[in-house]
């Protein structure tokens, strides 16, 4: 899995989380983020292209050292000082209200602890700060969520860890967030992976 997981699984985020359908998502998740951002799974930096000219400096957070590398060429090709900090959302190395907003994309399906991650996150926001979230979970479709019940342990074995039932906004309100924007939908076609939930909570 190690092998897989380190040289394989990048290449293939990168691809499938670099569709045109889903970059219009990332453009509306990061409006109005400005100043220092923490970013939990930097991932390959597909979102870089789409920061707010008011974004002063991302602070990265990205355990796959083939994903940093994929970066690269769109991190050097942006305005935005990116910074890789840290490998684990869940122990942000960052002081206590050092950030004014943070991004998660398609990261929090994935963190072991991601309530611990949400923690952090809020821990280092200043007051007011916000947090930008574009990701995939639980249908309320009855015949949806079966079906991502039931392939949900194979999902986080051939996903690294991936869950499809995790509910993003559960997860912000749990964690003492106030989500002061919300949009829920599917992406496409209602299929156990793409139900999207987009939202910006305030710390």
């Amino acid at each position: 899995m190690g092998l897989y997981r380190e040289r394989v699984l990048p290449h293939l985020v990168d691809r499938v989380c670099g569709a045109p359908g889903v970059s219009t998502w990332r453009a509306q998740v990061v409006a109005g983020m400005s100043g220092d951002v923490v970013e939990i799974g930097f991932g390959s930096g597909l979102n870089v292209p789409h920061y707010p000219a008011a974004v002063r400096r991302v602070y990265a957070v990205e355990p796959a050292l083939l994903a940093r590398r994929l970066s690269a060429q769109r991190v050097s090709a942006s305005p935005v000082d990116v910074v890789h900090v840290g490998l684990d959302g869940s122990a942000l190395p960052l002081d206590d209200s050092s950030c004014d907003a943070a991004l998660s994309t398609f990261t929090l399906c994935t963190i072991p602890d991601v309530a611990g991650a949400v923690t952090e996150v809020r821990r280092v926001l200043r007051p007011g700060g916000t947090f930008h979230v574009l990701e995939h979970g639980l249908s309320p479709d009855p015949a949806v969520a079966r079906a991502q019940r039931l392939l949900d342990p194979v999902q986080r074995r051939v996903a690294d860890g991936c869950h499809l039932t995790r509910e993003p906004l559960s997860l912000l309100l749990d964690a003492g967030f106030c989500v002061r924007q919300a949009e829920t939908r599917y992406g496409g076609p209602p299929t156990p992976w793409n139900f999207l939930t987009l939202a910006v909570a305030e710390a």
